[in-house]
């Protein structure tokens, strides 16, 4: 899950990092953290000015989700993150790229969040009015600059707006009560069992050492993961990625030399590791990220599997799926997982 967290000044957006961060767990990523380790990797101090100055600068430099890029290249699929100052459209854009992406907006009563910022003010700080206050505030919801603060436009964003106007304990309360609803009625659905096994298979392809091309397999019986295999040399045989395969080494045209090449399949390494460790795959499902060649197809009716399920074309598609529909085998195109 990844929530990002934007909204007014001083309405509560780090207090409400703090709570996600200290007691559920969800690891902080700041954008404006990111600017700051720009300004310093720069050789310069950072400062408030430089804050907006430096990054506007890199969304207009490098496009306007840039921080949510370097922010996103920071995380992994299997922890929480909340991400805080968002304050572009493009910013939240970027992060929707991922399905767990939820946005919290954060707002208060301007009068409330006025005396919440003098009251954090430091001692012998130029203190703003009400008036001066609520003037900034409007400059930083929707300036001139395309690449600056549109907090505005962000808000409009929000697939949740978090009210903090009364307690810190109250904002914890509704901190959780918003949490359950994500988890019961926001979150992406499961996949299904099919992409999930392609999904096997496509971790399978990653351990591929061929130059052509990484195909991965993954056998499945009665929703078990039996073997899985990827395409390579054999055994003890030179990696085709260290000169084993002279046909890939040399860089052969597609279709052409294949005499040469020396890298068994994925989908017939996995057949073999089935073999290898006694395992029946009789009436199994063969999933695999490249729809099976002639030869695999052969060894794959030989095996007894009566179901392939593939995730690209390959060149010979249609003898595959002759032989298939000759002997009985349900053959299905899953195609590209994003």
């Amino acid at each position: 899950m990844i929530l990002g967290v934007t909204g007014f000044f001083c309405a509560g957006k780090d207090a409400a990092a703090a709570y996600l961060q200290q007691k559920r767990g969800f690891e902080h990523i700041s954008l404006s953290d990111i600017i700051r380790e720009e300004i310093r990797s720069r050789g310069r101090e950072v400062t408030l000015e430089r804050l907006t100055e430096v990054g506007n600068e890199l969304r207009r430099r490098y496009g306007a989700g840039v921080l949510a890029v370097r922010a996103l290249r920071r995380m992994n699929e299997y922890s929480r993150y909340v991400v805080t100052s968002i304050r572009h459209p493009g910013e939240v854009e970027t992060l929707r790229l991922r399905r767990d992406f939820v946005l919290l907006f954060v707002e208060a009563p301007k009068r409330v969040r006025y005396e919440r910022s003098i009251a954090r003010a430091r001692k012998g700080d130029d203190l703003p009015t009400f008036e001066e206050f609520v003037a900034a505030e409007k400059r930083q919801m929707a300036g001139e600059d395309p690449d600056g603060q549109q907090l505005a436009l962000c808000r409009e964003e929000a697939d949740l707006i978090l009210r903090n106007d009364a307690t810190l304990d109250s904002l914890h309360h509704r901190i959780e009560k918003t949490l359950r609803d994500i988890l019961i009625n926001r979150q992406p659905p499961r996949p299904s069992w099919d992409e999930y096994f392609m999904n096997i298979a496509r971790v399978a392809a990653s351990r591929s050492n061929c130059l052509s091309r990484h195909v991965g397999a993954a056998i499945v019986r009665d929703r078990q993961i039996v073997s899985t295999g990827y395409n390579g040399t054999p055994k003890g045989i030179k990696n085709c990625n260290e000169g084993g395969c002279p046909r890939c080494w040399d860089g052969a045209e597609s279709g052409t030399r294949l005499d040469e090449c020396l890298c068994v399949h994925g989908e017939e390494n996995a057949i073999v590791q089935a073999a290898c460790n006694g395992i029946g795959i009789q009436g199994a499902t063969l999933y695999t990220t490249f729809c099976p060649c002639s030869y695999c197809a052969k060894s794959i009716i030989n095996a007894g599997i009566k179901r392939v399920v593939y995730r690209e074309a390959y060149a010979m598609d249609q003898t595959t799926q002759r032989l298939f529909a000759e002997v009985g085998i349900e053959i299905s195109c899953l195609g590209k997982q994003d």
